[in-house]
């Protein structure tokens, strides 16, 4: 079917009427002398043809740009493209451990919150079509992002997170428990949780085995990792010595939590195995969302432009011709 985008345009059509000149009250008070009146009679007849078509052409011209301005086109049948997708709920441990600088890039110690921001930052990249949501908890648990396609603010808030912004205790009990919330907000037949953490619960009002309860009964399948190295050298008075940064990472815990859900629990001791959630999301099973209808559509615009143009060519070309001819008949 033929639409305009902009119909209210239409009205341009009448903006010549505000500039046409108006006519004379009166001709009594004009000085009337028949020898030039009739002169300016032959005249008039003589030019009154090459007016006409002028007005034609110009009205002609108008009417064709007032239609491109409206952006004519031509929109075909409509048609539906299903869609699918996941529903991810990312839970970030922003604890006091995480500051630990047992994990490498590139030669360089960094600590846990860089490497955990460096990964999932390109993780969420490759999540088109995802809907990702972000909780940071410590002391607590936050809600930073709900739900949503808007993967640019999801990384945004994610690299925005500090250490310390929410204490620096581990509450992945209450983690678990508004992540649980949120997720039952939304109709999905896919709800998983994807849990970070280098420690174990010391923190929150909810404990994991009870949050563990509510996972269980509202669908939530929980995919946990346990970050950090398990060998880091550290200078002493006596020399260097290995020591196990993460002996408080509580993975009996994190494993249960994964197990009872459907999920899977990943140990990612450097950032190689903590790239492993890419092929943990990309082996889920995608839900099928509301189908996006669309129409397809033609533009039409060059049309009444090219109408204008050989319109406006043709007036310029009589333009010429007129002006040569006067002045050859002077």
């Amino acid at each position: 079917m033929l639409d305009v985008t902009y119909p209210w345009l239409a009205l341009l059509v009448f903006l010549p009427l505000l500039f046409h000149p108006k006519n004379r009250k009166s001709q009594s008070t004009k000085l009337y002398l028949p020898p030039l009146a009739k002169l300016a009679d032959t005249s008039q007849a003589q030019s009154h043809r090459w007016y006409s078509a002028n007005t034609l052409l110009f009205i002609i011209m108008w009417l064709a740009l007032v239609i491109a301005s409206m952006q004519p086109r031509w929109l075909g049948d409509s048609q539906t493209i299903p869609q699918q997708g996941r529903d991810l709920m990312l839970a970030l441990d922003l604890s006091g451990s995480m500051e630990v600088p047992d994990m490498v890039t590139q030669g360089n110690n960094i600590n846990r919150l860089e490497a955990v921001k460096l990964v999932v930052n390109e993780f969420i990249q490759q999540r088109q079509g995802d809907r990702i949501g972000l909780i940071l908890f410590a002391d607590a648990a936050y809600q930073q992002t709900p739900l949503t396609f808007d993967l640019t603010t999801v990384k945004k808030m994610l690299n925005d997170s500090v250490l310390g912004l929410v204490g620096n205790r581990t509450a992945i009990g209450e983690a678990i428990g508004l992540a649980v919330k949120r997720l039952n907000s939304y109709e999905s037949s896919n709800k998983v949780l994807i849990l970070l953490s280098d420690g174990a619960n010391t923190a929150g009002n909810i404990q994991p085995l009870e949050a563990l309860t509510l996972a269980k009964a509202a669908g939530v399948k929980i995919y946990t990792v346990g970050v950090g190295a398990e060998r880091m050298i550290q200078q002493s008075l006596f020399g260097q010595r290995v020591v196990n940064p993460s002996q408080d990472l509580d993975e009996t815990l994190l494993t249960r939590l994964a197990e009872e859900t459907g999920g899977r629990y990943f140990r990612a001791k450097d950032l190689s195995e903590l790239q492993e959630i890419y092929q943990l999301l990309d082996q889920l099973e995608p839900i099928t969302r509301d189908n996006l209808t669309y129409r397809p559509q033609i533009s039409l615009i060059h049309w009444p432009l090219a109408l204008a143009l050989f319109c406006w060519f043709i007036l310029a070309a009589r333009q010429i011709n007129w002006w040569r001819i006067t002045q050859y008949v002077r």
